[in-house]
């Protein structure tokens, strides 16, 4: 018998010089690594694609309506991050950086685009909105800096800016002597929606009071708002001597879904132009056959 070629043993001295080789690439790119893992921050927003440190908080709150060409006040709080050392000592600042976004920003503010925020929280950035019913998004860039390190937190706020309801009525101040200022409670189908403060008006004058009522959307039908002076014991009125004031107003409905209809009037016109097409063709069978 011919002796058998040792080729299993070829064979795994092949396969072990190459799993040598894979270890010596795996180790030589773990060597690579190390270095650059032990030399980043890991409350670096830059090494973490913007995310801020785990103590890095930022939020913003105020309304999310409002009616066109008015006004609303906003509140940007932030807390921690770089800006703060382990110990909770402020080594550094924590700023906001505002941006706003519409389909039309003309006459739209934002004040002030940009300042330091302070124990925690900015109050009263004012937003002012044009006439136009829409949608305003304001973009807020909130960072905490330090000498060596930096985070940062981007906030998305966004407001339905909206077509008021609006109601007018005029006051009468009825008695001899000024009547001090006083709250007007505003009702819609019963329910409070809303005051107004009246300010100090003489005796024998009037006041013109307007108030704005803001919604995503009333139901259709019927809507009353009601205004009441009885607290104010005749001392003011309407023009008309009333203590009390309502007015109406209609809000139509949806107009009617007629895609049924018309697909029905559709199906109906194919059917008849099947009839047709079907008897013109047996007559003309019939009349090739005679």
């Amino acid at each position: 018998m011919e002796p058998v070629p040792e080729v299993a043993a070829t064979l795994s001295a092949r396969a072990a010089a190459v799993l040598a080789l894979g270890l010596a690439l795996l180790l030589g790119l773990a060597a690579l690594a190390a270095p650059a893992a032990a030399g980043r921050n890991p409350a670096s927003s830059s090494d973490l694609a913007g995310a801020a440190t785990s103590n890095f908080t930022a939020s913003m709150s105020g309304p999310t309506l409002l009616a066109t060409s008015a006004d609303g006040f906003y509140d940007v709080n932030a807390t921690g991050g770089a800006a703060y050392a382990p110990n909770g000592t402020l080594v550094g600042n924590i700023t906001y950086y505002a941006s706003i976004f519409a389909s039309n920003t003309t006459g739209i503010t934002f004040t002030p685009t940009t300042a330091t925020i302070s124990n925690g929280s900015y109050r009263g950035a004012a937003l002012t909105v044009n006439a136009i019913a829409q949608l305003v998004t304001i973009d807020v860039l909130v960072t905490s800096v330090s000498s060596t390190a930096n985070d940062s937190i981007n906030l998305t706020y966004t407001i339905h800016v909206v077509q008021p309801y609006e109601l007018a009525a005029t006051l009468v101040d009825r008695s001899t002597a000024t009547v001090l200022s006083f709250v007007v409670t505003i009702e819609l189908d019963g329910s409070a929606v809303g005051t107004v403060t009246v300010p100090t008006f003489t005796a024998g004058s009037t006041y013109d009071l307007s108030y704005k009522y803001v919604t995503l959307g009333l139901g259709s039908g019927w809507h009353t708002f009601t205004i009441s002076l009885a607290n104010e014991h005749g001392l003011v009125t309407f023009p008309n001597g009333s203590t009390a004031y309502s007015v109406s107003f209609y809000i139509p409905g949806a107009p009617p879904d007629y895609t049924l209809w018309y697909v029905a009037g559709i199906v109906a016109f194919l059917g008849v132009v099947f009839i047709f097409a079907t008897r013109v063709a047996a007559r003309r069978r019939g009349a090739v056959r005679r």
